[in-house]
């Protein structure tokens, strides 16, 4: 399976690596926004780049749910393309810190991965194991039993 890189196998069970790990990397931004720095302390910390304060809980709430839907593969492609602002944001925060994250304050280039990264998933979409995979076969079954029906 893995020694043909073409195998569709392959490509559905990357797609969902990166998916789950994409969905891991929000749910634990979205923690640390809450139990770390605290709501309060992520909007004054937005304050002080330029963004406005209220944007915290916004951002939050995306980064929460969009790992939750991610690591589900619910509607992957729309979740991953709605998360690209986050990071566009974030990226925005850490381009004058210089390339590298370990620099103080963070660099830019591990969020430029993870924009990446979403763009990939939007290429690659759900995977396999995800939720998107059950809702498309459920439909098919239901369209056909539909168009069954209407012919029988």
């Amino acid at each position: 399976m893995l020694g043909n890189a073409s195998n569709p196998h392959s490509s559905a069970l990357a797609a969902t690596v990166l998916r789950v790990s994409l969905g891991v990397v929000f749910l634990a931004h979205a923690g640390a926004k809450y139990f770390l720095f605290t709501l309060d302390g992520t909007a004054r910390f937005f304050v002080a780049h330029g963004f406005p304060g209220w944007t915290a809980t916004p951002v939050f709430t995306m980064e929460l749910l969009g790992g939750l839907a991610l690591i589900a593969g619910l509607r992957v492609r729309l979740v991953s393309l709605a998360l690209l602002p986050v990071l566009l944001g974030a990226f925005a925060s850490h381009v004058s810190l210089g390339w590298m994250f370990t620099n103080p304050g963070g660099g830019w280039e591990y969020v430029a991965f993870l924009i990446m990264a979403l763009i990939t998933q939007v290429l690659l979409g759900s995977g396999a194991f995800a939720v998107d995979g059950v809702l498309a076969r459920s439909a098919t079954q239901t369209h056909g039993s539909v168009a069954q029906t209407s012919t029988s």
